[in-house]
């Protein structure tokens, strides 16, 4: 469904008169959805159900490296250039909207990865391991999730403050240290958690035990967590020195009566 919209709107925004690059196309198709496909069709997909670092790293993956290779398609500027007329203005609004700057900002995902992430320590996860339903929904909704936490980061046209941008800054830091909690206590439990049972029946000589499974879950977790907000740092430091140039232009392009005017009220208010 995704490769057929991406292909629609390539085709809408050549009739809008736009010639879509090829190399956004090549990185939706074979970075973004082939990662997807790497990943569910994969090995993390197909030993999901039984074995706990399989499950968790898939979720960690579909949650902050999918989406990521996704926004390199830049789907959001393509629906731009697809689009006209109320359409366009819809998804104008959307992108305005209230829910959009929430989820884009550098508290929300600090607190959906933790949340999510603590799941983990708790039998709920085998429950989400091993039902069929939630498989689907862990398919679907982790990286829509994950899309709306990446896609307003990369490809907003808000215009933020230096100042707004560094409390991004120190946020996203302290996601840093949020992110390895879930797991270090993986990690360094010597009792599993999930409380799953065990698994009978034939398994291969290379089948981890329950209690070294977590301990793998709690490792990989913890790298893939941490790798995964290395290009949000970097993204946010890009931010900020073009906010930096835009505010210094602004300060230089006063005349020195409209600069002393400002530093008196500036004064004033102290």
């Amino acid at each position: 469904m995704a490769g057929g919209l991406y292909a629609l709107g390539i085709r809408s925004a050549a009739r809008n008169g736009v010639a879509w690059p090829v190399r956004p196309t090549l990185a939706f198709y074979l970075l973004g959805l082939g990662s997807f496909a790497w990943v569910e069709f994969g090995f993390l997909g197909t030993w999901s159900t039984d074995l706990r670092w399989a499950f968790s790293t898939r979720v960690a993956l579909l949650l902050f490296a999918v989406p990521s290779l996704i926004t390199l398609g830049r789907p959001v500027a393509l629906a731009r250039a697809a689009l006209s007329g109320l359409p366009a203005e819809r998804l104008e609004r959307i992108l305005g909207s209230r829910f959009v700057r929430i989820t884009g900002n550098a508290v929300f995902a600090p607190i959906v990865a933790l949340v999510g992430f603590m799941l983990f320590l708790t039998p709920l996860a085998a429950a989400l391991r091993e039902q069929p339903g939630w498989e689907v929904a862990i398919t679907v909704l982790v990286p829509t999730v994950g899309l709306l936490m990446v896609l307003p980061i990369v490809e907003t046209s808000l215009v933020r403050t230096g100042l707004f941008i560094t409390a991004e800054f120190l946020l996203a830091f302290v996601e840093l240290l949020l992110d390895a909690i879930p797991g270090l206590l993986l990690r360094l439990n010597d009792v599993v958690l999930d409380h799953a049972p065990a698994i009978t029946g034939v398994l291969p000589g290379w089948f981890p035990g329950a209690l070294h499974d977590q301990h793998l879950s709690g490792d990989f977790l913890w790298f893939i967590a941490e790798i995964a907000d290395i290009p949000v740092l970097i993204i946010l430091f890009v931010r900020w020195m073009r906010t930096d140039r835009r505010e210094a232009k602004k300060m230089d392009e006063l005349s020195d009566e409209e600069m002393e005017r400002l530093t008196q009220r500036h004064l004033r208010r102290q």
